[in-house]
């Protein structure tokens, strides 16, 4: 099945439109500590502003992106959406072409602070079967080669899609990523397996689909 990223981005950004608002700006964002949703948002839309303007230099990096939250300190939320809602359609018209492929971490942090702001506003964490689907393969291969590059024996891990997702992206802690299904001992393969460090509590994430 073809996959549309610029479309799968296009409906995150549109989901987290309707779900924050000025209301909850300064509600804290448990899955990033030193984030409120304001910040959140602040670093959503200018990832799109930098990618505009040709700001790339340090792309990624915590200097990159603290200056995208800093640049929208003075704005309110609603300010904020409106700034991504008028540079989104060049990200999602890239995504949306053949080469759209290469910027796919675009739509995996799209949908990784989707999930985080459900959490911090008390929803339960469903993300789109389409999404999971598209993503899973792509985690199991990425990390099936770190190991093997790390001349690791290769392990499976069996747990949820939604579970692989938060797991990798640093959204759960050692206790909770160890009571996955591993086939082997996993504290060998911990630093493969947490591609953005580790939760030091946990995120009491709750979920209506995708359950292990």
């Amino acid at each position: 099945m073809e996959i549309d990223l610029g479309a799968m981005y296009r409906a995150s950004r549109l989901r987290i439109a309707d779900l924050v608002d000025d209301a909850v700006a300064s509600r804290p964002v448990p899955a990033t500590p030193l984030w409120d949703v304001h910040d959140v948002v602040a670093h959503l839309a200018g990832i799109t502003e930098d990618v505009r303007t040709g700001n790339l230099e340090g792309i990624t990096t915590d200097p990159w992106t603290a200056a995208q939250v800093e640049r929208g300190r003075s704005k309110t939320v609603s300010e904020l959406l409106a700034i991504w809602d008028e540079n989104a359609p060049l990200i999602e018209g890239f995504l949306s072409s053949p080469d759209g492929a290469s910027a796919f971490r675009a739509v995996l942090d799209v949908h990784t602070h989707e999930a985080d702001l459900l959490n911090a506003l008390g929803r339960p964490v469903d993300l789109p079967g389409e999404f999971l689907d598209w993503l899973t393969p792509l985690q199991h291969a990425d990390f099936a080669d770190a190991v093997a590059a790390a001349g690791l024996p290769p392990v499976t891990v069996a747990a949820s899609d939604l579970q692989w997702f938060r797991g990798r992206l640093g959204r759960r802690t050692v206790t909770e990523v160890c009571s996955y299904g591993w086939s082997a001992d996993p504290a060998p393969y911990f630093d493969l397996w947490f591609v953005f460090g580790r939760a030091e509590r946990s995120l009491g994430e709750t979920s209506t689909t995708h359950v292990a």
